[in-house]
C-alpha cells in the first residue's frame, strides 16, 4: 500500500500544499502549526477538494483535478480518527462500531466484531456511552470503528493530543499493533517530536 500526494488548497490568505510519495507503515506528517497538516489528511480524505494535483492510493487515483476525477468519501476506504474521537453521542459503544461496519460492502470487511473488540481490548466498554468514556476509552473505540469500516488504511489526526499524558501509552501500543500487527499503512498528525519518532517509520514536512 503507498500514498502518492501532490495537491494545493487556497483556504482564505493561506496556500496548503503537500507534495510526497511514501509506501506503507506509519508515516507522520509534521509541521509548525497552521502549516496545513490536517487540511492535507481532509484532502485525502475526500472531506476538502484540492484546487489542483492528484491522491493516489495503491495505484488508485482518488482525486485527479486533471482528469476531473474525485472519488466520493464513502468509496474511499479510508479510516478516519478525529482528535476527540467523535463517537456519536446518542449510540452505545456497540453501535458505534457496528456503524462503521455497516458501511463497509460485505467483501471490503477484513475485520469482525468480536475480532475487533479482543485486538483492542474494549469487551468492559460495549454498553456504555460515549459520555461516560475516558478520551483514551473513546480512541480505542473509534480505532475500532474505522478498523470495522473496511479501511484499508488509517488516517489519525491528533489522536493523543486530547488524551491525559498517563493514559497515552494504551492507545500508543494500540496504534504500535494496527502498524506492525495488522500491517495497516498509516497518515498521522502530530506536534509531539518523541510521539513522531516512537511510531514513525518516515516523516513528511508540511508547510516547509
Amino acid at each position: 500500500m503507498s500514498f502518492e500526494v501532490d495537491v494545493s488548497k487556497a483556504l482564505g490568505d493561506r496556500m496548503i500544499e503537500a507534495r510526497f510519495a511514501v509506501p506503507g507503515g506509519l508515516t507522520v506528517l509534521r509541521g509548525v502549526s497552521g502549516a496545513g497538516k490536517t487540511s492535507v489528511l481532509n484532502m485525502i480524505a475526500g472531506l476538502l477538494t484540492p484546487d489542483r494535483g492528484h491522491v493516489v492510493v495503491n495505484g488508485q487515483p482518488l482525486f485527479d483535478a486533471a482528469q476531473g476525477a474525485n472519488l466520493p468519501v464513502h468509496r474511499r476506504r479510508l479510516g478516519y480518527v478525529f482528535q476527540d474521537g467523535r463517537l456519536f453521542p446518542h449510540l452505545r459503544v456497540r453501535a458505534n462500531l457496528l456503524y462503521g461496519y455497516r458501511l463497509a460492502q460485505p467483501e471490503e470487511r477484513w475485520m469482525t466484531l468480536d475480532e475487533v473488540v479482543a485486538f483492542l481490548g474494549i469487551a468492559p466498554l460495549l454498553d456504555r456511552w460515549p459520555r461516560s468514556l475516558s478520551g483514551g476509552e473513546a480512541q480505542r473505540v473509534a480505532l475500532g470503528r474505522a478498523l470495522l469500516s473496511g479501511a484499508r488504511a488509517l488516517l489519525l489526526d491528533e489522536p493523543l493530543a486530547s488524551i491525559d499524558p498517563a493514559r497515552r501509552s494504551d492507545i500508543i501500543d494500540a496504534i504500535l499493533r494496527i502498524r506492525d500487527e495488522l500491517k495497516l499503512p498509516m497518515l498521522y498528525v502530530t506536534h509531539d517530536p518523541a510521539e513522531a519518532e516512537r511510531l514513525g517509520n518516515q516523516l513528511v514536512t508540511i508547510g516547509s
